[in-house]
């Protein structure tokens, strides 16, 4: 069933767009289920939209109408704390996410499963010519998400070797961002039959099975990231089901590193879009009509697609605005 609401006036500084897809994220099933308890509804989930430009604030100087631009996990923060200053406006404690929350003003944030968003331009990113609009929108969720650390953990070096734990969404599109910085990639997963997919498709440089011992000890030690290496940065971009034990003389004895990664901020972002143009990189998806809607969810709740579905809100929502 398709529910109305009402965008935000476009402000000054805002800048209005119509929906053209919008990725479906795995904490987008969370949210719509109450899963983290944070949830007020009702809800219109979605941040991996793209859309292109209708209207413009007055002063608003980035965009102009007619341009594809993409939005991502976030809508607002103060602009004036330090990590604001530092282009990390992901870490500002002021920080607004895209849907479900409120914004200064105290209205309510809808995002991408809508024909329509109004949203400030420092937090919109603009999408070249010749990248695809469909396979771009995971980008902006999935795609930070892994971008960001293989840069900031310095996990971006040719002739590094770094482990991705997992082949879905995110895990894909790691892959694909590390081989593109010329990064040796093992995947490492608990489904054998993901083996061929990583290496030929994926073109992922080895692939390990997590419950296959002889594999795991024969792989330590020789991995920069993610895995618990000698020198070696485990970073995780994806909240955990339950609390994680960490054994500290592990860390010690070899100075070992466990450290957390959330999206991007916003000239971070744009970076990222312009290296995906540049290496072709888009998001492996199956593309659905908002009435299929339902259906992807329970399918992603089993891990039944690949690797990301995306809904074409342009041609099957039936606009309103």
């Amino acid at each position: 069933m398709e529910m109305g609401f009402g965008c935000r006036k476009t402000g000054e500084k805002d800048v209005a767009l119509r929906v053209l897809y919008c990725g479906i994220c795995h904490s987008d099933l969370h949210k719509v289920k109450n899963e983290w308890g944070t949830t007020s509804y009702p809800i219109v989930p979605g941040y991996e939209v793209v859309g292109v430009v209708t209207e413009l604030g007055s002063k608003v100087e980035k965009f102009k109408v007619g341009d594809k631009v993409g939005v991502g996990c976030m809508v607002g923060s103060c602009q004036s704390c330090d990590s604001c200053a530092n282009n990390f406006e992901n870490y500002c404690p002021e920080l607004i996410l895209t849907y479900g929350e409120k914004y200064h003003d105290r209205t309510t944030t809808y995002g991408g499963y809508s024909d329509f968003m109004v949203v400030d331009e420092h937090f919109i990113v603009r999408i070249p010519d010749n990248l695809p609009l469909d396979g771009a929108a995971p980008l902006f969720c999935a795609g930070i998400t892994t971008y960001s650390p293989l840069r900031y953990f310095e996990l971006d070096k040719p002739g590094m070797h770094v482990g991705v734990v997992g082949l879905g969404g995110v895990g894909h599109l790691a892959v694909k961002f590390a081989k593109a910085m010329g990064v040796k990639v093992t995947v490492i997963s608990t489904s054998p039959n993901k083996e061929k997919e990583a290496i030929e498709h994926l073109h992922a440089d080895s692939f390990i099975v997590i419950h296959d011992q002889d594999q795991m000890q024969a792989a330590m030690g020789t991995m920069d990231g993610i895995i618990d290496t000698s020198n070696g940065k485990l970073v995780m971009v994806t909240a955990p089901e339950k609390n994680i034990q960490i054994p500290a003389f592990s860390l010690l004895m070899g100075r070992k590193m466990v450290a957390g990664s959330r999206i991007g901020g916003m000239k971070e972002t744009q970076e990222m879009v312009d290296f995906a143009v540049k290496h072709n990189i888009t998001a492996d998806i199956e593309v659905i009509p908002v009435d299929y809607l339902n259906t992807a969810m329970e399918r992603l709740a089993k891990s039944d697609v690949k690797y990301r579905f995306v809904i074409d809100i342009g041609n099957t929502l039936k606009s309103t605005s």
